[in-house]
């Protein structure tokens, strides 16, 4: 390994790609040394915008931390720095944290099952999005009457009559197989755990009344409920994140803690 590769200050060699000696703080510029007097930190951890990943439930130890002092940080069961190599849910390139001006985002790698962040706020939805409530994945898919009756010869096939449904929510069961489906003649569905439109009563993670999904203004939307364990929704590109989200990758679930 190069010299500067080694810490100037402490001797503790950083490696490629860490913008922050991992023993004292202090920060490497471009051509990887430290400016000379520049106050040091304890650790790099005490870094403004340095962030660290705490294990609440999976398959590790909970309360494991990953230290996020590099650029890119690749999590999956079979590469990476936050790996779980025993959770058969992740792909083995799952998702990406990484920093970009010193702002923590998060990417999917195209993983097999998708990776999930905890809504703080009302979500606008788009078709074929999955959300998470406890135990339970559901797929939103959009409606559109005229292709759902399918014609033969200028005559449309016979069948109930129609409502106006903007959409409906899909149980995803074993084997990511389409299970019960939901509609609302309102165009608004409520998700918990008893007395919803969509219910899931053996399922102790979901609150009595979890999470809504509405048509507002030409839009799906998605809406927490004061749960108590969260609603999840699959992110899309690179989702920037803050201090407290929660992150579900596989059968982990990641709070982030960012410092300030």
């Amino acid at each position: 390994m190069s010299s500067s590769r080694i810490c100037t200050n402490c001797q503790a060699v950083v490696p490629d790609g860490h913008h922050f000696c991992g023993r004292c703080g202090a920060q490497f510029h471009e051509n990887g040394q430290v400016p000379e007097n520049e106050t040091l930190y304890f650790g790099a951890m005490m870094v403004p915008g340095r962030a660290k990943l705490i294990l609440i439930k999976g398959e590790g130890l909970e309360g494991l931390s990953y230290h996020l002092n590099a650029t890119e940080h690749l999590a999956g069961s079979g590469n990476g720095v936050v790996l779980f190599p025993d959770d058969g849910y992740l792909s083995k390139r799952h998702a990406t944290f990484l920093y970009r001006d010193n702002v923590l985002y998060l990417r999917d790698e195209n993983s097999q099952n998708r990776t999930y962040l905890r809504i703080r706020e009302p979500k606008q939805l788009q078709d074929g999005d999955i959300i998470r409530v406890g135990e339970q994945v559901l797929q939103v898919e959009f409606l559109d009457i005229q292709s759902e009756y399918p014609m033969k010869e200028d005559t449309l096939m016979y069948v109930s009559p129609p409502q106006d449904f903007k959409f409906r929510l899909v149980h995803l069961i074993d084997g990511a197989k389409a299970g019960a489906s939901y509609c609302s003649v309102n165009n608004d569905l409520l998700v918990g755990r008893e007395g919803c439109d969509v219910s899931f009563p053996k399922d102790r993670h979901v609150s009595p009344k979890h999470a809504r999904v509405f048509w507002n203004n030409g839009a799906v939307m998605l809406e927490d409920m004061g749960s108590k364990n969260g609603t999840y929704l699959n992110t899309r590109g690179e989702e920037r994140l803050s201090h407290g989200d929660y992150v579900q990758v596989g059968s982990e679930l990641l709070r982030v803690e960012i410092n300030e």
